[in-house]
């Protein structure tokens, strides 16, 4: 395919910076919603449509699902995002587990305000609680992965010292010098009961491995560790990380690799031996030894991994022929996560097998590692038509009775998530990514580390159209336009690629274009931020809260915790009991005096007796009450519910306040969240200046 250079010329056809899309009609456009802050979310996401309307709707679902997880810790911490609805014992600070930060943060990245995926970088080494290495993770990668769509030298630099930590406890942990690999145990890289710890006597936790994904994100962290120590003019320990990524690259690819089975295994670290006493060999890949030595299968989803980093050199691509084979990994709801003809292929009823269960985790990776592979290698195995077709396959799969909806793991034959489903845990689970797989991989913008944009779309040019709208890259807003027919988005027939409100590209067919980007300011860091003073997820005095009336199965806990849920179940809500009364009220004390100026009250409307009140008043006290805060102005007059119904007022310095909620005598109300928002009394970034862990 002709390779396309093109200047940007601000002389170009200006489109006077009018939307490709109209935001406000897609949003409205699905029914789904149970988090209806539009406004939060016109603000915040890329805007995106295209022909194939199960991937739409699962698109801005998954921006929702994304939403159900962010969690504003506390006013040190700022915002993480979790993995679960709750948040399990074994979870970190507020609810984040590392396992799948890559996935999150490479969603993050992509909100049109930085500050949520920058603070959730700094939470995994300036939280006390945070736990960065529980499981595996590509955190210095996904730092970097950040850095190419919000450059900001000083951000990444002064996280640089804490991914070499976090790099180096790895190596303490995990390295062994002898082999030059990472070990990683399945159960610790995600999979808990998989092809390898089920022929030890620990089932879920036995074995120990030169695992493919996790030394991949090993190798990426190494890379970009190295790039990072660049920006920080630390050229000697750049040429370190580079030449540790390239042993650790050849030592995959040599070790891991299997040319008779053309695939990257596992290879067990040490002897295994099983219940009934059949020995697998230290150093030998999957099924070379062992109760199953010799069989041809034992394959899994994660030999694909690799890929999902650009890592393998050309000459492996042969694995590829196994994924879309309906043989090996292809399914209706699939793919599933090893080969259909192994023989320890199991489908159960039950978390956490890993063992053919259909796990979005691994769906995620592939299509990545898909992407890379059809966008940066030279191969004819897969085509842009199989990501296509799995990339909608993955889409469908996010339904449960006919709505959009994730959990652990479905069965790849029939779609549902029996035995992987578990009540008040994995609804809505965010173990995966979809929008980053929308954005680079279908539409195809390449995130990169200089100013040339490259597009490279997957999309299919028989389509007539699709468009990203509202899309921030490196300092400028991008929409990305495929019009077949030239009758749908007046930019005339073609591809074309706008930056900031101009025309900087166009091309009558469906190709890579490479744009060269005006240079920017670095995206800014600000020295202060607004912070929520009526959080309290660690349990102290203040701020402490009171309620008229507090329902059964609800708690005024819930509107403090950082999260903002509307669903009945599981829930995540205060609600006032019934009651012949015309108002109730909920009142916080800060335990001094706060500046604040702005609060936000989410209320909730559930279409099951709990309805937004008719009124809010707001009444402050100060050593003495008053019934209305001074200066303020209402965002809309009437509470409407499933959004906040926001207050801003000049910084006044608040110790208590109390919430009036008027509403129809016999009426029930209730919030999902209270927030207090003030200018921060710290310097920003507010976390301590060096990680714990």
């Amino acid at each position: 395919m002709l390779l396309r250079w093109v200047v940007l010329l601000f002389s170009m056809v200006n489109t006077s910076g009018a939307q490709v899309l109209d935001s406000k009609m897609l949003l409205h456009k699905q029914t789904f919603w149970e988090n209806l802050d539009f406004e939060w979310l016109e603000k915040n996401i890329p805007s995106f449509e295209c022909p194939d309307e199960e991937i739409n709707t699962t698109y801005y679902y998954r921006w929702e699902l994304l939403t159900k997880h962010l969690v504003y810790g506390s006013p040190d911490s700022g915002y993480s995002f979790s993995e679960f609805i709750d948040r399990p014992s074994w979870s970190g600070a507020y609810g984040a587990i590392s396992c799948p930060s890559g996935h999150q943060i490479y969603e993050a990245r992509w909100l049109r305000d930085p500050r949520y995926v920058r603070d959730y970088l700094r939470y995994w080494f300036h939280t006390s609680g945070a736990q960065p290495r529980k499981y595996s993770s590509w955190l210095a990668d996904s730092a970097w992965a950040v850095q190419q769509v919000y450059p900001n030298k000083k951000f990444i630099t002064e996280l640089l010292p804490d991914l070499v930590k976090n790099y180096d406890g790895w190596v303490a942990s995990r390295w062994v010098p002898e082999m030059e690999m990472f070990w990683q145990s399945g159960h610790d890289d995600g999979m808990e009961f998989n092809v390898n710890s089920r022929q030890t006597k620990d089932i879920m936790r036995g074995e120990q491995a030169f695992r493919p994904s996790f030394n991949a994100y090993m190798w990426a962290d190494q890379v970009a560790i190295s790039k990072i120590a660049v920006l920080a003019g630390d050229l000697k320990s750049s040429e370190v990380f580079r030449e540790k990524a390239g042993a650790l690259k050849r030592r995959i690819q040599q070790q891991l690799w299997d040319p008779k089975r053309e695939f990257f295994f596992p290879m067990s670290a040490r002897a295994e031996v099983d219940a009934e006493g059949v020995v697998v060999e230290k150093h030998s890949l999957t099924y070379q030894s062992g109760r199953f030595a010799g069989n041809t299968h034992g394959r899994e989803l994660h030999g694909y991994v690799p890929w999902a980093f650009n890592l393998p050199d050309p000459g492996y691509e042969s694995a590829w022929k196994f994924l879309t084979d309906s043989s090996y990994f292809q399914a209706s709801y699939g793919p599933s996560t090893i080969e259909r003809n192994d023989p320890m292929f199991v489908l159960k009823d039950k978390c956490c097998w890993w063992s053919g269960q259909s796990w979005p985790f691994a769906t995620t990776q592939t299509l990545k590692a898909m992407a890379n592979l059809l966008q940066n290698y030279s191969q004819k195995i897969v085509s842009r038509e199989d990501y296509l077709k799995l990339l909608h396959t993955f889409a469908i799969s996010h339904r449960k009775d006919g709505k959009p909806y994730i959990a652990e793991a479905l069965h790849p034959d029939t779609g549902v998530w029996d035995g992987h489903d578990v009540a008040n845990h994995s609804e809505h689970y965010f173990h995966s990514g979809f929008t980053d797989l929308i954005i680079t991989g279908l539409v195809g913008l390449k995130p990169g580390d200089t100013n040339t944009l490259v597009v490279d779309p997957l999309a299919p040019a028989s389509w007539d159209y699709f468009a990203l709208d509202h899309l921030n890259y490196r300092g400028h807003q991008l929409a990305i336009v495929w019009d077949r027919k030239g009758d749908r988005y007046k930019l005339g027939r073609g591809f074309h690629v706008v930056v900031d409100g101009k025309r900087a590209a166009t091309s009558l067919t469906l190709e890579k274009l490479l744009v060269k980007l005006p240079q920017v300011a670095e995206i800014a860091y600000p020295d202060s931020v607004l912070v929520n003073h009526a959080v309290n997820n660690d349990g102290n005095p203040f701020p402490s809260f009171s309620a008229s009336s507090i329902a059964a199965d609800t708690s005024l806990a819930e509107i403090s915790d950082g999260e903002r849920r509307y669903e009945v179940k599981p829930s995540n809500r205060w609600v006032s009991n019934d009651t012949t009364s015309e108002s109730d009220w909920i009142s916080v004390d800060f335990g001094t005096a706060r500046m604040l100026s702005r609060l936000q009250v989410y209320v909730i409307d559930d279409g099951k007796g709990v309805l937004p009140p008719q009124k809010i008043e707001v009444q402050i006290w100060n050593g003495n009450m008053r019934k209305e805060v001074p200066g303020q102005k209402v965002a809309m007059g009437v509470a409407r519910g499933d959004r906040p119904y926001t207050l801003e007022f000049p910084p006044t310095r608040v110790q208590r306040l109390k919430v009036i909620l008027h509403h129809a005598a016999g009426v029930r109300v209730g919030l999902t969240e209270l927030e207090a928002w003030g200018p921060s009394e710290l310097p920003y970034p507010l976390a301590p200046a060096a990680s714990k862990d």
